[in-house]
C-alpha cells in the first residue's frame, strides 16, 4: 500500500513510524497431509517435525531478534498439539485460524464453512485460545466468509491480495503470493510460477532472499502495511532457516532504526481501529487459485 501523492501520509503505531510488517507463519503439524490423503496409514499422529523440530528453533530466533509474529494455525492442533499452541501464544504471538485440517476454502459451501469456523473456534477456546484473525487455506475467502467471520467475533483476515482496506467490519492485510517461501519450494506451486516468471521451475533460496529484501525496501520507501509468510515445515533446511532469519534480521534492523513497525497483526488491527478514516487504499483481492 502506498499513498496516493494529495493523500495524508498514514503513521503506523504509537512512535509514527512510515510502514509496518506483520511476520507471520502458515501451517502446523500433519493437518494439510491429512486433508490432502498424503498422510501415510498407520503413521502416529502428534510427533509431526515442523512442531517437534522446527518450531522451537523458530520461536528461539524469534525471541532472540525481539520480534512477534502471527501463527495461523489449524483447529486440528488444538487436539494434536496443545502445549505448542499454548507456548506460541505464551511467547507473546498471535494465534490465528487456518481452516481445521487446511480445508481449500473457495470449494467450501456456506454450510461447511461455518461448521468449520465453528468447530475450529470451539475447539481452540477449550484450551484457552480464541482466534480472532483467519486466513483462508488457498488464499481466496468466499463470498459467505465476512458475514461468517464477523459473528464468531473475527476481527481480521489475511487472504492473498495487495493493498489494504475493510471487508465489512473485518480488517483485512493481505499477503503477496511472491512473499512467501512456499511460492519457491514447493512443486504444487510451479503453474503459479509459471504465470509470474515464465517458469515453472521450483526456485532457489536465494531468490526468495532477493524478494524479501526488495520488499522491505520496497515498504520503507512507499510506507504502508506488508505481510512476510512463512511454512515451520518448509524452514527446516539450513539453507532455507538462514535466508528467513537474514530476512528477519534485516527488518529487526529496520524497526530499530525507526522506520519500521513490526507487529503481530492483532496489534495492527487495534492502531487501525483506532482510526480507520485514513487507513486503507487500493484494496485488490487475488483470484488466483494455489
Amino acid at each position: 500500500m502506498s499513498n496516493p501523492p494529495d493523500a495524508t501520509p498514514y503513521t503506523w503505531g504509537s512512535d509514527a513510524r512510515r510502514a509496518a510488517v506483520t511476520v507471520t507463519f502458515d501451517n502446523l503439524g500433519e493437518a494439510a497431509d491429512l486433508e490432502r490423503g498424503l498422510w501415510p496409514e498407520g503413521e502416529p499422529l502428534g510427533r509431526h517435525f515442523s512442531v517437534k523440530r522446527a518450531l522451537p528453533r523458530i520461536l528461539g530466533m524469534l525471541d532472540e531478534l525481539g520480534l512477534r509474529a502471527t501463527f495461523f494455525v489449524e483447529g486440528l492442533n488444538a487436539e494434536l498439539y496443545p502445549e505448542a499452541l499454548l507456548e506460541i501464544s505464551n511467547s507473546g504471538h498471535e494465534l490465528g485460524y487456518h481452516g481445521w485440517r487446511h480445508e481449500y476454502w473457495p470449494n467450501l459451501s456456506t454450510f461447511e464453512e461455518a461448521r468449520l469456523l465453528e468447530r475450529g473456534v470451539r475447539k481452540m477456546h477449550e484450551i484457552g485460545v480464541r482466534p480472532r484473525g483467519f486466513r483462508p487455506p488457498g488464499g481466496r475467502l468466499t463470498p459467505s466468509s465476512p458475514e461468517l467471520l464477523e459473528n464468531l467475533g473475527f476481527t481480521h483476515c489475511s487472504p492473498a491480495g495487495r493493498g489494504s482496506g475493510f471487508l465489512g467490519n473485518l480488517v483485512v492485510l493481505p499477503f503477496e503470493w511472491r512473499l512467501i517461501d512456499a511460492f519457491y519450494y514447493l512443486p504444487r506451486f510451479g503453474a503459479l510460477r509459471e504465470s509470474a516468471t515464465g517458469s515453472s521451475e521450483q526456485m532457489s533460496p536465494f531468490h526468495f532472499r532477493e524478494t524479501l529484501g526488495s520488499a522491505l525496501q520496497g515498504v520503507v520507501r512507499n510506507g504502508g502495511h506488508r505481510t512476510l509468510l512463512f511454512h515451520p515445515f518448509l524452514e527446516e533446511q539450513e539453507d532455507r532457516f538462514e535466508v528467513m532469519r537474514g530476512a528477519l534480521e534485516e527488518l529487526r534492523d529496520l524497526a530499530q532504526d525507526g522506520l519500521v513497525w513490526c507487529a503481530p497483526y492483532r496489534d495492527v488491527v487495534s492502531w487501525v481501529r483506532e482510526r480507520p478514516e485514513p487507513f486503507g487504499n487500493g484494496l485488490q483481492l487475488d483470484p488466483t487459485e494455489a
